[in-house]
């Protein structure tokens, strides 16, 4: 049963217009910034919030239009939130099965079914504790057991990882990924992780100020991103240009050379690590070579992530060694270089 949904919401000056489409078995992530929307769409799918406009479809069901509204205790829906939100007051068997008693199933026979289901997410033995006993990582996989218990057609997932901690992060969404490969129904998760949509998504929609900037798989939105936005959150430097074969006039000034023919309107994208920094003009006759101005750096990883501004604003990657080596600090004058074969063009 395919979900459609077209929301339509007016939040103060934000006007969210968002069209969905998830399949059976197919997990959709839907990306954004804070106060993009992206919230907004997920609680009128659950159905916590009345649309202005628009409609949702679950197969045949209708559950939102101008004439019809289907609160979210009638939708056959699971929802894992960024805190689990276990009732404190009950057992970690008495919370999973707690969907099961609203809709009528016998306590003896819910608690049995949720039992399986925290033998299922690795919680065997774990029924009798309240949640302030489980850790966060099993307070999540219960409340995942809880979201899937009922067989729902759509499991909505809101940053249910960012809460944990790095560790315990990597083992959850390794096993959420193995859990959503077995479920038959539709899903949708809303991060502002790109890794979590990288590692758990079949596709990914990009929502900016209400609206949708761009869909694809995880691999074509980190390969050919289109907005400022995703580019940084893929970690890519995007430059709007105009594209005379092997040579792109920025709009914003200057002009990048590029390893490949392309004509009109494109975008160049350049990867922080293939961009090099040098105290002084580097010799030779380097194609692509611009004075900078270091305005922030930051750690990253085991690198340091260099924000350079200039004629071609640019991101770069150097190591530590490199980073002290060179005497950098913040307004420090630099030249930067990329090759022209690792500058990435595509068309707007």
């Amino acid at each position: 049963m395919t979900l459609r949904a077209h929301v339509v919401v007016r939040r103060g000056t934000l006007l969210v217009d968002v069209d969905l489409a998830v399949a059976p078995g197919e997990v959709l992530a839907v990306l954004g910034p804070n106060g993009a929307g992206k919230s907004t769409v997920l609680r009128v799918l659950a159905g916590l919030l009345v649309p202005d406009g628009g409609r949702v479809t679950i197969g045949d069901d209708l559950w939102d239009s101008p004439e019809q509204h289907v609160p979210a205790h009638e939708r056959p829906l699971g929802m894992v939130f960024q805190d689990h939100l276990l009732f404190p007051h009950l057992s970690t068997t008495d919370n999973v099965a707690f969907g099961l008693r609203t809709r009528g199933v016998a306590k003896a026979q819910a608690r049995r079914t949720a039992d399986e289901w925290l033998q299922r997410v690795g919680l065997e033995g774990f029924g009798d504790r309240r949640p302030t006993q489980l850790s966060g990582g099993q307070a999540q996989r219960a409340a995942l057991a809880r979201a899937l218990v009922g067989e729902p057609r759509l499991l909505l997932l809101d940053e249910p990882l960012s809460a944990l901690d790095a560790r315990t992060r990597l083992t959850v969404r390794a096993e959420l990924r193995r859990h959503l490969a077995a479920f038959a129904g539709c899903t949708v998760l809303v991060s502002h992780d790109p890794v979590d949509a990288m590692a758990l998504a079949d596709r990914v929609v990009v929502v900016e100020d209400g609206r949708v900037v761009q869909e694809g798989t995880p691999a074509e939105v980190a390969r050919t991103p289109r907005t400022d936005y995703v580019a940084r959150l893929v970690g890519l430097s995007l430059l709007p240009g105009t594209a005379t074969g092997t040579v792109v006039e920025l709009d914003g000034g200057g002009r990048v050379a590029t390893g490949e023919d392309a004509t009109g309107p494109v975008f160049v994208a350049v990867r922080p690590g293939t961009v090099s920094l040098y105290l002084a003009r580097p010799d030779g006759s380097p194609r692509n070579v611009w004075p900078a101005t270091l305005v922030a750096a930051t750690p990253h990883g085991s690198t340091v992530r260099c924000d350079l501004d200039g004629e071609v604003p640019l991101t770069a990657d150097v190591t530590a060694t490199a980073f002290a080596e060179l005497g950098l600090l913040p307004g420090a004058p630099v030249w930067a270089s990329v090759k022209a074969s690792e500058v990435a063009v595509y068309p707007r």
